[in-house]
C-alpha cells in the first residue's frame, strides 16, 4: 500500500509540475502578445502624432537669411500665385501715399483728429506669400519700412500677453487700475513756460467707470473707457450721431458693447508700460522680435506729447495705431515673421515664446463682435471676413489695408500692405487656389 502510495504521490507531483509548466508558458506567451500589442499601439500613437505634428512646417528662417522656394518645389502651383500677384498689384488701396493727406482722408472729419505722431509717404502694393515657413512669392518693395496702421495692435496685445505668462499682471479679469500708479507727464512747452498745469499727475483709470475695467475688456475694445489721453478725448474718436449727446451719453456696462477706439487703446498701452517699467519697444524686441529673428529696422512711435516720467527717466509712450500718426513702422519680411509665430500658435523654432494659452484666448470670440478676438485678431467666424478661407483663420489687420493672414491648415502666412478693404478675400482666394490638393 505505501508503494502504491508513493506512485500515486509521485504521479500527482508530475501532473501539477507539468500543469504548472504549460501555465508557465501560457502566461509568458500571454505577457508576449501583450507587450508586442502594446508597443504596436505606441508606435501607432507615436505615428498619428507625428502625423498631427507634421502638418505644421518644421522651419523657420534664420536672422537675415530666409530661404526662398520655387512655388514647382512646393507642389504649388505657379499660375495661380501669379494671378494672385497681380490681384494685388491691380487693386491697391484707394488713399493717398502722402501720409499726412491719406491720415485726413480717413479721419479729417472727426473733432481733435490732427496728427500728433509721425507719418511718411506710402509706397505701392508689396507682400510676401509663405508656404510651410518658406517664401514663395513676393511683390512690390517688401524690404520697405512703413506705418502699418492698427497692426501696431497685435504687437501690443502680444506683449501685454507676455506680461500675463510671467506673472507681472496675474488674469486679464484683474481691473487695470490696481496696476496703474498716478503718472507724471512730461511737458516740454510747459517746462519752457514755467506753467505747470494742474494734469501734471493723470489717474487714467481713476473714474468710476474706469476702476471697473478689466486687462480683458480693454484687449477686445469693449471697456467704454472715458477721458482723454495725450489731448485726445475718447468720445472724438468715431463718435456716432450727435457729437454733443455722444460725448454726454450713459457709459455702456462693460464687456457689452464693441467700440473700435484709438484713445482707448493709448490708455491700454499706457498700462502695459506701466506694468513692464521700460519702454515697450524694447520689451517687444528682447521678448517677440529677436527672437524671430526680425531686422533691426522696424520702429515703434508714439506721440509728440505722449512722454512721462519714469523712475527718473523720459519714455514715450507708444501709440496703438496710426490713427494720429505714430504706432509701428515696419517691412513686410518682419510681418511675416510675426505672422509665422502666430500660426505656430506662440512657437518659434521649439521656443513658447508667447504660452498657447494666451493664443487660444486671442482667438475666442469676442461675445459683443464674434469677428474679433484680442485686438487686433480677427477672426473668420461663419466665414464673414474671408468667404474663401477657412473659418478658423485670423488676420492681423490695419488700415490701408495692411494684413496678415494666417491660415493653419494650409501652412500658410500671407503679407500683403495696401490692398482695397473689399479686395482681401480675393488675394486669400487667388493664393490658395495655388495650393495642389
Amino acid at each position: 500500500m505505501r508503494a502504491v502510495s508513493r506512485i500515486i504521490n509521485s504521479s500527482f507531483q508530475n501532473l501539477v509540475a507539468t500543469a504548472l509548466f504549460f501555465i508557465n508558458i501560457s502566461y509568458l506567451a500571454v505577457m508576449k502578445i501583450f507587450a508586442l500589442f502594446t508597443g504596436l499601439i505606441i508606435i501607432s500613437l507615436n505615428t498619428s502624432f507625428a502625423q498631427t505634428k507634421s502638418k505644421k512646417s518644421s522651419y523657420f528662417p534664420a536672422y537675415n537669411n530666409w530661404q526662398h522656394k520655387l512655388p514647382a518645389q512646393m507642389g504649388l502651383d505657379s499660375t495661380s500665385l501669379n494671378k494672385a500677384i497681380s490681384f494685388a498689384m491691380a487693386h491697391e488701396a484707394k488713399s493717398s501715399h502722402d501720409g499726412k493727406m491719406s491720415q485726413f482722408q480717413s479721419f479729417g472729419k472727426e473733432p481733435f483728429s490732427e496728427a500728433v505722431g509721425p507719418v511718411t509717404e506710402r509706397g505701392g502694393p508689396a507682400g510676401i506669400i509663405i508656404y510651410k515657413g518658406y517664401i514663395v512669392a513676393q511683390w512690390g518693395d517688401p524690404t520697405k519700412v512703413e506705418i502699418v496702421n492698427s497692426v501696431t495692435k497685435s504687437f501690443l496685445s502680444t506683449i501685454i500677453g507676455v506680461a500675463v505668462d510671467r506673472g507681472m499682471i496675474k488674469s486679464t479679469m484683474d481691473t487695470v487700475a490696481h496696476y496703474v500708479p498716478p503718472i507724471e507727464v512730461y511737458s516740454p512747452a510747459a517746462e519752457l513756460s514755467g506753467y505747470h498745469a494742474d494734469d501734471d499727475i493723470i489717474y487714467p483709470f481713476s473714474s468710476a467707470h474706469n476702476r471697473r475695467l478689466t486687462w480683458e475688456v480693454m484687449l477686445r475694445q469693449t471697456s467704454d473707457w472715458e477721458g482723454t489721453l495725450w489731448g485726445k478725448p475718447d468720445w472724438a474718436d468715431r463718435p456716432s450721431g450727435d457729437i454733443i449727446q455722444y460725448r454726454d451719453r450713459k457709459r455702456n456696462e462693460p464687456g457689452t458693447v464693441w467700440k473700435y477706439n484709438d484713445t482707448r487703446v493709448n490708455a491700454l498701452a499706457l498700462a502695459a508700460l506701466c506694468v513692464w517699467r521700460k519702454p515697450l519697444p524694447q520689451v517687444l524686441k528682447e521678448n517677440i522680435m529677436d527672437p524671430i529673428g526680425a531686422s533691426n529696422t522696424w520702429r515703434w512711435f508714439g506721440y509728440r506729447n505722449s512722454w512721462v516720467v519714469l523712475d527718473g527717466q523720459l519714455v514715450q509712450s507708444v501709440s496703438g495705431g496710426g490713427h494720429f500718426g505714430g504706432g509701428m513702422f515696419i517691412n513686410a519680411y518682419d510681418m511675416g515673421r510675426f505672422g509665422l509665430l502666430t500660426l505656430h500658435h506662440g512657437n518659434w523654432d521649439g521656443k513658447q515664446l508667447i504660452s498657447e494659452q494666451w493664443v487660444k484666448q486671442a482667438l475666442t470670440p469676442t461675445t459683443a463682435n464674434t469677428g474679433y478676438g484680442y485686438m487686433n485678431w480677427y477672426l473668420n467666424t461663419n466665414k464673414k471676413l474671408l468667404p474663401s478661407a477657412p473659418e478658423n483663420t485670423w488676420v492681423h489687420i490695419g488700415n490701408g489695408n495692411n494684413i496678415i493672414y494666417c491660415d493653419p491648415d494650409h501652412d500658410l502666412v500671407v503679407v500683403a500692405r495696401w490692398i482695397n478693404n473689399n479686395d482681401m478675400d480675393g488675394l486669400i482666394s487667388n493664393v490658395l487656389q495655388a495650393i495642389k490638393k
